[in-house]
């Protein structure tokens, strides 16, 4: 007899695991995810991506707005599950993740211990990481401590920015949590301590929530270090840096670069452009050349298209 198994998501990569679940016919009662929320100028009600496949598949949904409330915590154990699957969900209440008797587990896009919390991905690549991965690990008291069931290893290719090392890393985690919950069902696991693992706890990289101050580039950075932080941050929340053009003050985004270490005459944050071709931005040790932009309520565009309708003169400053 097949699991049993709710499953908790709400973004894009939750999609991808729980497709290979469907897809293998595993017995999922219900789905949980995140409430609707209003989004954008409108501010229409948005479905998570989540939501938009369980209505597709016509499967059974929970939106809880309170994870420990009596009557989700109700439906739950209603359903007997044998196992839940969390990727990319919220936090879980003890009272939550211990209904299973085979327990709970979660799906992490980096190798733990390293990189707990948030926003692994964006962090991994900002930090100049070239191999990364995705953990299956049961759930505990703690955020991502728990013990480790699978770990699979991806290389971060050069440039790759954190939407399309995501997409790689959902499909190597969809085939990770079809592998773990066979696994379970067979009982053809044995689980690892992440203490084991950490020799100095001072060695361990965190991947907290990414702020707003996160995103602001700091020209006296290095040319490699403000590349990755561009393509860390890329497509969301995106990095930016803030100009003055004619004394109005704005951002402008940037999804895509290319940095050249070389020597400059040039203290960091001057501005270098053919103004056709090229727009580049000086650094401690190089420059980095902006190659994919956006100008607020723009569309995102190559640079030579930005150079062609935004006049780039002495009166653009960097701030």
């Amino acid at each position: 007899m097949s699991l049993r198994i709710i499953y908790m998501g709400s973004t894009d990569f939750s999609v991808g695991p729980l497709t290979a679940l469907v897809d293998q016919e595993f017995d999922i009662p219900a789905i949980v995810t995140v409430p609707d929320r209003p989004a954008g100028r409108g501010q229409k009600m948005r479905y998570s991506p989540v939501k938009e496949y369980a209505l597709m598949k016509r499967i059974p949904l929970l939106q809880p707005d309170l994870l420990k409330e009596d009557t989700f915590v109700g439906q739950l154990k209603e359903m007997k599950p044998d196992l839940q699957v969390v990727v990319a969900f919220r936090i879980l209440p003890e009272v939550v993740w211990t209904i299973p008797p085979l327990g709970t587990f979660n799906l992490h896009a980096s190798l733990l211990p390293q990189y707990r919390g948030a926003a692994p991905i964006n962090w991994t690549i900002i930090n100049g990481e070239e191999v990364t991965g995705v953990t299956t690990f049961f759930l505990d008291q703690n955020v991502d401590t728990g013990k480790i069931l699978f770990q699979r290893k991806v290389d971060i290719l050069p440039d790759e920015t954190a939407g399309e090392l995501c997409h790689r890393l959902m499909a190597a985690g969809a085939s990770l949590v079809l592998d773990t919950v066979k696994a379970i069902e067979s009982s053809n696991f044995r689980t690892i301590d992440q203490q084991n693992l950490v020799s100095d706890a001072g060695q361990l990289k965190k991947a907290p929530k990414i702020s707003r101050e996160d995103c602001h580039l700091n020209w006296s950075d290095s040319c490699i270090a403000i590349h990755n932080r561009i393509r860390g941050l890329s497509p969301n929340p995106g990095a930016f840096s803030l100009f003055r053009k004619n004394n109005d003050t704005f951002p402008i985004k940037v999804f895509r670069s290319r940095a050249v270490v070389t020597h400059s005459d040039h203290a960091p944050g001057c501005i270098a452009t053919d103004h056709k071709t090229c727009f580049g931005i000086t650094t401690m040790d190089g420059i980095v050349y902006l190659e994919e932009v956006q100008l607020p309520s723009k569309r995102r565009m190559p640079i030579r298209e930005f150079l062609m309708g935004f006049p780039v003169g002495e009166n653009l400053i960097l701030l």
